[in-house]
């Protein structure tokens, strides 16, 4: 333990490994291993919007913070031509999610979507999910006086879900936005300043309940699944007591 103020030293490191690689072709994994490894530019590239700095401070007070850090953050942006209400901001996977339901109360044809042919990871343990399809959107954050729009691509999912969609890592990048899980709040940088997009306290607490009770519901269901799978059927014999 150091002493108060005292720099720690440094024993070793240890790290969660957050889930598989997408199981993509060997030559784009290639591909992905060159970009990642590539010596570093002696001139470096500027972002667009980078310039804007984005702060939290107590110009961004809530009326009250319930146990910060304790609730999602569920924004609403616009995707495509409609106003989702509920939209998780989870940034935890690189992959930005769309509910079949969703696309369909959007009026978006399956005939949409694109075929899409790998698995991914993180919904039960253990087990891969598959996409209907990808399709790419666009999602405006902000208001007529400050606003951004940006395209992403969706994966879409045919199960039950308690969000309209989910935005990921990739979102994060495309907007370069910032969140706030003491405010809920989201910062994105706009061609008129900084565009701040508010959670609801309310909100979190109610979609949390909502998103544990059917997680609850799909694992208990998986698990009969297995057991029954597991498990020979065997009736009683009337002739036998019992």
């Amino acid at each position: 333990m150091p002493a108060e103020g005292e720099f720690p030293d440094v024993d070793r490191c240890l790290v969660i490994i957050s889930g598989l690689e997408d199981e993509c072709p060997r030559k784009l994994q290639k591909v992905r291993l060159r970009e990642v490894c590539a010596a570093t530019s002696s001139i470096p590239s500027k972002l667009k919007w980078a310039s804007t700095p984005i702060i939290f401070d107590q110009d961004n007070p809530s009326a009250s913070i319930p146990r910060p850090g304790s609730y999602p953050l569920v924004v609403d942006p616009i995707v495509s031509k409609m106003r989702l209400s509920k939209v998780l901001m989870d940034g935890g996977s690189s992959l930005n999610i769309l509910y079949m339901d969703t696309m369909e109360a959007m009026g978006i044809p399956r005939a949409c979507l694109r075929e899409f042919l790998f698995p991914f990871y993180g919904i039960l343990p253990g087990m891969k999910a598959y996409p209907v399809g990808n399709i790419d959107l666009p999602v405006t954050f902000g208001s007529k006086a400050n606003f951004r729009t940006e395209t992403l691509t969706f994966q879409v999912v045919d199960w039950k879900g308690v969000y309209h969609a989910i935005l990921e890592r990739p979102a994060y990048a495309k907007f370069m936005a910032v969140p706030n899980y003491t405010y809920l709040k989201l910062k994105l940088p706009g061609p008129n300043g900084v565009i701040t997009m508010s959670g609801s306290f309310k909100q979190a607490y109610v979609s949390s309940r909502e998103y544990f009770d059917l997680a609850t519901t799909a694992a208990n269901s998986a698990e009969l699944g297995q057991l029954r799978a597991t498990t020979p059927e065997c009736r009683p014999d009337p002739g036998k007591p019992s």
